[in-house]
């Protein structure tokens, strides 16, 4: 099958387009309905409500979607109502900002979800900054607001509750296809040419990714409790295929040789383009494998692995010399891994056949996953410049406060408030985050109002426009976790159509975009490089002492197996994942270290 035929099925069966195409029509469907009613006014209210739940509705279990966005919903009549009374008093009105950012951004002490909590707050805030209202409409919008909020919550939950694994398969099927990047990357080491400094780097970025699909089958996995207590069907066969999964990936990374010297010996032979092709078809097969857990498919093993092992067993069978005793051994070793990782996605392919999976088998993986604490004391430990998150808070507060003044008094304009939404979104922990989601915000934007221009210019129909925004809709909200600039970009269209229906002129809404995201993006990179900066080079030694505390223990774990001692499977497991997340932590460091400005 054609590559890139592939990578849109991969996409249109994935989770990001699920969540994309769900937010789209949950979101637009109240302001469309009522719109056609004549309530156009109230639909757009309850739509806002359901926009800004729906920043808390993110991939995890369904009990933590649930409280999160019963908080949310809990929260958003209260901004409202301050916001609304406090909005024709500017000094009032900039205590709120000043607060509430600074408040919402502490939320981050309890993990993403209670912060995407305080963003929904503060999303709606600066959507009423610009939005006068007597008391009677205040009443009225904060009831639309919290209706729409509940709407949206109750579309999510009742899709999870219809199919309550399709999550947990996409996610499966995401991280197998992690690994099987990985897997071809590995592949690339054996390539006759190859640059091994090159290979190591994409390596390690990889590494990041595959960590991060990890957490993420691991949260809906591990933190449902159908999935664990069942002891057939569904769920019990995804968390043992995530087992294999993981044990495959451990077979991967554990594998080293040293390629210099292999291909030292070995490159004028061609045996080492052999193993590489091989390796190729091992990737592609946990690929396919992978797709079909997503897709929710059946599948066969469709590569013939025993004969070509057999014909790679042949050719490095006739490069042994009588008089070098040995010489082969490392392509023999590596012939015994190959067997090895073909035999561990039989065990993979196991998903397929629920008579196949192993009833018996114990479990214990709640341990797998990190629990939260949402105790007062978390948030009082994290109230000093010691702590990241207060700092973030800090500078947050001060960009939101510089935005206000900027956007009220010195360049007020109908939309002001996209200069503090901007600044919302944009604003990170750290620097490096920062500024790349600056460059995607602006780089977007610019694309997107150009798209979104030509878009107005040429096309008349309001079916066809009603289409297009459709569309639009569903890329944005389906990029926004994948592809940050691919998102704004076909948020910018939406955003303008949204407007052309609205009866304001395209040509002024793309100017007073661009401009107000150009002059938010700013004050958020001035704020996160001169307010506290947090630089990753100060966080790195960090980082390196969590990897050798964790290589550490899993060698002393290891040990202890050796030594006979007894030594629970969990035990060696939880060694093993740590050993990942604190690599996968000190890699995403370096790469963001590479971005931040030299000293």
């Amino acid at each position: 099958m054609n590559r890139h035929t592939r990578q849109l099925q991969y996409f249109f069966f994935g989770q990001d387009f699920a969540d994309g195409l769900r937010t789209t029509l949950a979101v637009l469907l109240p302001g469309l309905g009522l719109g056609w009613l004549g309530e156009l006014e109230a639909g757009i209210d309850l739509s806002l409500g359901a926009l800004c739940i729906s920043l808390v509705d993110g991939p995890g279990p369904v009990t933590h979607k649930r409280n999160g966005m019963l908080a949310a919903v809990a929260l958003l009549p209260v901004v409202a109502l301050l916001t609304g009374l406090a909005q024709p008093y500017f000094w009032l009105l900039g205590l709120e900002i000043g607060t509430l950012s600074f408040l919402f951004t502490l939320f981050l002490v309890y993990g993403a979800r209670a912060g995407s909590v305080g963003t929904a707050g503060l999303l709606l805030l600066i959507l009423m900054m610009d939005r006068p209202l007597p008391l009677p409409q205040l009443l009225r919008f904060a009831g639309l607001v919290t209706a729409g909020g509940m709407w949206y919550g109750a579309v999510s939950l009742l899709t999870r509750r219809l199919r309550p694994y399709r999550a947990a398969q996409q996610a499966l099927g995401e991280c197998s296809r992690a690994v099987a990047g990985f897997l071809r990357l590995k592949a690339e080491f054996y390539r006759t040419g190859t640059n091994l400094e090159n290979d190591y780097r994409r390596l390690v970025s990889q590494q990041v990714t595959v960590s991060e699909k990890q957490d993420a089958v691991r949260e809906l996995l591990f933190r449902t409790r159908q999935n664990m207590t069942e002891s057939t069907g569904i769920g019990r066969r995804l968390v043992l295929s995530f087992v294999d999964l993981m044990d495959l990936y451990e077979h991967i990374t554990i594998t080293y040789y040293d390629y210099a010297a292999i291909h030292a010996r070995f490159e004028a032979s061609g045996v080492l383009d052999a193993v590489a092709d091989l390796v190729e078809q091992l990737a592609t097969e946990l690929e396919s494998i992978g797709f079909a857990i997503q897709a929710n498919h059946g599948y066969a093993a469709r590569l013939p692995f025993a004969a070509s092992l057999e014909q790679l067993k042949a050719r490095i069978d006739a490069l042994d010399d009588p008089a070098r005793p040995g010489h082969t051994l490392v392509l023999k070793k590596i012939l015994v891994n190959l067997r090895n990782l073909s035999q561990r996605l039989q065990d993979i392919l196991a998903y397929f056949d629920a008579r196949a999976a192993p009833a018996h088998r114990e479990l214990e993986l709640g341990r797998f996953v990190a629990h939260q604490s949402f105790a007062l004391e978390e948030l009082r430990g994290h109230l000093t410049l010691n702590s990241g998150i207060f700092r973030h808070a800090v500078r947050m507060t001060v960009a939101c406060l510089v935005g206000f003044v900027v956007a009220q008094v010195l360049l007020p304009s109908h939309h002001s408030y996209w200069i503090l939404m901007t600044i919302t979104y944009m604003l990170k922990p750290a620097f490096s985050l920062t500024k790349q989601r600056n460059i995607h915000r602006v780089l977007g934007t610019l694309a997107g109002g150009v798209l979104g221009g030509v878009v107005l210019w040429l096309v008349q129909d309001q079916l066809v426009l009603v289409g297009l925004l459709f569309g639009c809709m569903v890329m944005s909200f389906s990029f926004t976790r994948s592809n940050y600039i691919v998102a704004v970009t076909f948020m910018t269209p939406f955003v303008l159509i949204l407007f052309h229906f609205l009866g304001l002129s395209y040509l002024q809404v793309v100017e007073e975009r661009v401009f107000d995201t150009v002059l938010g993006c700013l004050i958020a990179a001035a704020t996160s490089y001169l307010l506290f900066p947090r630089w990753e080079s100060d966080q790195l030694q960090d980082y390196m002492r969590a990897v050798l505390r964790a290589n550490l223990r899993y060698l002393q774990t290891l040990a202890e197996t050796l030594a006979g001692s007894l030594v629970a499977e969990h035990d060696y497991k939880l060694a093993r994942k740590e050993v990942y997340v604190s690599s996968a932590n000190l890699a995403a460091a370096f790469q963001g270290m590479m971005s931040e400005p030299r000293a």
